[in-house]
């Protein structure tokens, strides 16, 4: 059943609105996945924030138009589940992991501001470290100079401690 104009114009501004708030969308063949597996990865996409739609290209392709995303258009042919990420990393993993495991999945590429991307680099940027990881990558570096100070600075009153425990045993020796 084909939709109706208003249908197919409501489609259009949603997937374009999601693409205002995008960094990345990456397209990927699904000819031959069933409904079960096709269920599993839209589940795993709606946990990681990735929006998963499967389009009609010329609807994908006007709703691409006009936007950063608009190079896209070269590789919109076939059967073609349209994930678009916020964070781009954590998008390309989720298309990436799930191919590894069903063959039928196939990446074909994607856009990422304003760059065209090959199966071979969505590939590249899923084994990127994710933006949370990196985050904590970076607080950790940051804490170690720090924790390292509150170490030191808190040896000082400890060795006077120790010192005077010192001190103290030895005249308690001395009165015995």
């Amino acid at each position: 059943m084909s939709l109706t104009l208003e249908q197919k114009q409501a489609v259009v501004a949603e997937v374009a609105a999601k693409l205002g708030t995008a960094q990345a969308v990456i397209v990927a063949e699904y000819r031959g996945l069933g409904v079960g597996a096709m269920t599993g990865l839209r589940a795993k996409a709606r946990m990681a924030g990735l929006y998963l739609r499967v389009l009609k290209n010329t609807l994908a392709q006007r709703a691409v138009r006009g936007t950063r995303f608009e190079k896209l258009s070269d590789q919109m042919s076939g059967p073609l589940v349209y994930g678009i990420a916020q964070d781009p990393v954590a998008g390309a993993k989720v298309l990436a992991d799930f191919a590894k495991d069903h063959e039928s999945l196939v990446i074909r590429g994607g856009v990422m501001a304003n760059c065209v991307m090959s199966a071979k680099d969505v590939k590249q940027l899923a084994t990127m470290p994710s933006r949370e990881e990196l985050l904590a990558r970076l607080a950790g570096t940051l804490l170690g100079p720090i924790a390292k100070l509150v170490r030191t600075m808190h040896e000082v009153p400890g060795k006077l401690v120790r010192a005077m425990a010192a001190v103290r045993d030895a005249k308690e020796k001395q009165a015995a």
